[in-house]
């Protein structure tokens, strides 16, 4: 690990969370991921060789320990690691207020949805099973085809038909429900300008923007 050679606090926390990927492992670890596929689903461009390696980084750093639960690898954060909570979350609020701009390398269906499938309300959606097609554009067409599935209280997102009855359908563009999930536009404004089209019965039609939300970031104020 390099270091600044400075005493500073900042300086010295910084060797560690500098690194490439680490702080974005950390928010990982933060909402909720513990196993190794879950850290890669929420960071689908680092590979996993240096996921690897910056959860070995981190374990030695004291911020995560590794446990084995079943056989199976777990990563959770330490005391030391859940105190980043407060600067995961500065450094979102001021990513929202500030670094507005989005280019298409920053736009990930797979990451997109992922999210979505961890934060969406679930207990505003119905009990039973409840299926929400999405229809890209401006994508490759193996990736312009999602399948959001509620049921028994848990959310899981499908690339691929999962065989249930679609309740309702979401086309629009992969720019558009991005900008809508952090919170850049409303949904209302969405379908009103008629860059989202949803289908369904009309009361499915009303509920898709409560079932879906947006992210948490969505309610930070943006600047005048």
């Amino acid at each position: 690990m390099s270091t600044y050679g400075q005493f500073c606090p900042v300086a010295k926390a910084m060797e560690l969370l500098d690194e490439r990927w680490t702080l974005l492992v950390v928010r990982e670890l933060l909402l909720g991921s513990t196993h190794f596929n879950d850290l890669r689903r929420g960071v689908p461009k680092m590979s996993p060789a240096l996921l690897s390696k910056r959860l070995k980084s981190l374990t030695r750093a004291g911020v995560i320990e590794r446990s084995e639960i079943d056989g199976r690898a777990t990563y959770s954060l330490t005391p030391c690691g859940r105190e980043l909570a407060g600067v995961v979350d500065a450094l979102g609020a001021w990513g929202v207020r500030w670094i507005g701009d989005l280019g298409d390398e920053d736009l990930d269906p797979h990451l997109l949805f992922w999210d979505m499938r961890r934060t969406i309300p679930i207990d505003d959606w119905p009990r039973t099973r409840t299926t929400v097609a999405f229809i890209l554009d401006g994508v490759a067409p193996k990736a312009s085809r999602w399948w959001l599935v509620v049921a028994d209280g848990q959310a899981d997102v499908c690339d691929f038909d999962p065989g249930y009855d679609v309740t309702g359908t979401v086309e629009t563009t992969l720019a558009t429900l991005t900008r809508i999930w952090r919170g850049d536009v409303g949904w209302s404004h969405a379908v009103l300008d008629g860059t989202v089209a949803l289908s369904g019965p009309a009361e499915v039609r009303r509920a898709i923007p409560k079932w879906l939300g947006q992210s948490l970031s969505a309610a930070i104020p943006r600047p005048a």
